[in-house]
This record gives structure tokens, sequence and C-alpha cells, in this order.
């Protein structure tokens, strides 16, 4: 191997050795200072645009093409400025020695990948429940978007682990994917469309506004871009607890979302619990009722499938290097 076919694995090998620096100090460190954090910046752009574009609640619902169009150009816009610049920062990578290369990259993918504060939420709901059970729902309303008013305490646990395993793919398996496909232009690209999501891609009213065709093109996008790393992400939960979940595809298809379901279902059925958003959808029903314990072997198997996921990346990315 030689010439062009050696750059490339010579930079397969860096993006690897950036890639195992970020999850360190992800997991070490935790988020850097909200002022300095790209998904910040994205937020504020989404929530800037998005109050623009999604009418007042009391406008009448029905199909807004006009509002579909422009949620999908802000979308466009804000997608097209977070890639140019994570292209640009990467550029800027490659043009320096490895020994400032490997941690310039590291710094940059972190704030793209959020394992430890995930974890650290859902053991906050954990300890918030040894002491009440309204200091679990208000220590839950801060990882979920649901009312958590009605909830009994092993609901409460119940969506922290739903939280907890759909945010693996969110908040980790997913980015890793796209920066083991695109580099770091992917991985920005996907945290902007997760984000849209998050914030736009609502059915009806939400926080006083109607997303229903606002936030359409996000919640579409998202669907696309998380595909196949939802189904990577109950693989590696899978891996992680070196058992296969029987009745995965079945049990995935309850719920709303393509996607979301995937990690879920795998989490629910590993651990035999039942998971469920009241109202809308219960996850593996013959599963019993979620105990603390299994609050800690959801994180066990969370951890494990984190280095799961970055040890797929790494081979994915030196693979294709090897045979390109």
């Amino acid at each position: 191997m030689g010439g062009p076919a050696a750059l490339m694995a010579g930079s397969a090998g860096l993006a690897v050795a950036a890639l195992w620096l970020a999850l360190v100090v992800d997991r070490l460190l935790g988020e850097p200072p909200a002022r300095w954090h790209p998904v910040v910046w994205m937020g504020h752009y989404l929530g800037f645009t998005g109050r623009r574009i999604a009418p007042q609640a009391e406008s009448p619902l029905g199909a807004d093409f006009g509002r579909l169009v422009a949620g999908a150009l802000a979308w466009g816009f804000g997608a097209a400025v977070v890639t140019g610049l994570a292209f640009a920062l990467q550029y800027a990578a490659w043009q320096m020695p490895w020994w400032a290369s490997v941690p310039f990259t590291a710094l940059l993918l972190k704030p793209l990948l959020a394992w430890r504060m995930l974890r650290m939420e859902v053991l906050s709901v954990e300890r918030a429940l040894a002491e009440s059970l309204d200091a679990g729902r208000e220590q839950l309303s801060y990882l979920v978007s649901r009312d958590v008013t009605r909830l009994d305490e092993s609901q409460v646990r119940e969506s922290a682990i739903e939280s907890l395993a759909e945010n693996l793919n969110d908040s980790l398996v997913a980015p890793l994917f796209w920066f083991a496909v695109a580099g770091l232009p992917g991985a920005a690209l996907y945290r902007f469309a997760n984000t849209a999501d998050a914030m736009w891609g609502y059915h009806g009213v939400r926080n006083g506004r109607v997303w229903e065709w606002a936030g359409k093109f996000a919640a579409r996008a998202d669907d696309l871009l998380s595909w196949i790393p939802a189904r990577i992400s109950a693989l590696l939960l899978a891996l992680a607890a070196m058992e296969w979940p029987t009745g995965l595809r079945m049990e995935a298809r309850r719920t709303p979302s393509p996607n979301s379901g995937w990690p879920m279902a795998a989490m629910a059925l590993l651990l035999d619990v039942r998971l469920g958003k009241p109202d809308f959808y219960v996850l593996h029903r013959v599963g019993r009722n979620v105990r603390a314990d299994d609050t800690r072997r959801a994180l066990q198997l969370g951890g494990r499938s984190v280095v799961w996921a970055g040890l797929l990346a790494s081979v994915a990315m030196l693979g294709v290097a090897r045979w390109a």
C-alpha cells in the first residue's frame, strides 16, 4: 500500500485516535460551558427562527404549506452553515501535524457527543426518587418533555430508562456513525438535525406555538438521518448484554417514531421490564415493573454500548481506508 491509499489510511488512523480521545474527554470532563457549546448555538438559531416560522397557538389548524416551506428553508440554511463551518475546521485540522490534529479534532467532536451528561441526568432521577416521588418527578422533567405530574415511581423510572435508550442513539451512536461516514461535517449535521427535531418536531401545539407544519421538514430529516443509527443502537445494546432481544422488531414498531422504538424496545426486552408512555404505547407489556436496580443495569448496558460504538466506528473507518 502506498501513495493515496497510505494517505487515506493515515487520515483514518488520526480520525480513530480523535474519536477515542473525544470519548475520554467526555467521560472525564463532560460538557463545555454553554457559551462555547456548538449545540447550544444551534439551539439559539433554531429558537430565533422557530419563533418567526411557527404560528401562535390561537392560529387555525390545518395544512399550511407556507410554514412547511419556511421551516425547510430555515433548516436548510442552518444545516448549510453548520456543515460548512465543520468542514472548514476539519480542513484546518488536516493541515496540522498529527500531534495537534488529533486533539484539535477531538475537542471539536466532543461537544457533539453527550454520554456523560445523559448518564448523570438519569442517575440524578434515581437519586431524587430516593428522597421522594415529587423530587423524582421534578428531576425527570429536566430530562423528558412529557407530563410527569401523574407518574408513579415505576413510571418515573420507565421514562428515565426510555430517555437513556433513545438518547444513547441521539447523543452518541448517531453522531459517531455520521462521523465515521462523513467526518466532522457529518456529525455536526446530525446534531443540528436532531436538535431541530427536538425543538420543532412536534404535532400540534407546544410552548404556545403550532409546529405541525413548521416543524414537519425537521422531523422528517431527523427520521432519515437516524434510521440506520437507531437500529445499530439496538444491536449495540444486544452486544453489551451478550443476548439478542427476541421480538425486537415487533416491539420497536409500537412507538409512533420509526426510530426511537428500536433502542427503547431493545432495552425493555434485555432488562425484561415494561416501558411505556401513558396513553401512547407500551413496550414489552409482559415485562415486570421497573426497579431501582434496573436503572443501574440500564446504565451499565449503555456504558458498554458506548465502547462497542467506538469499536465499530473505528473498524469501519479503518476498513474503508484499507480497501479504498
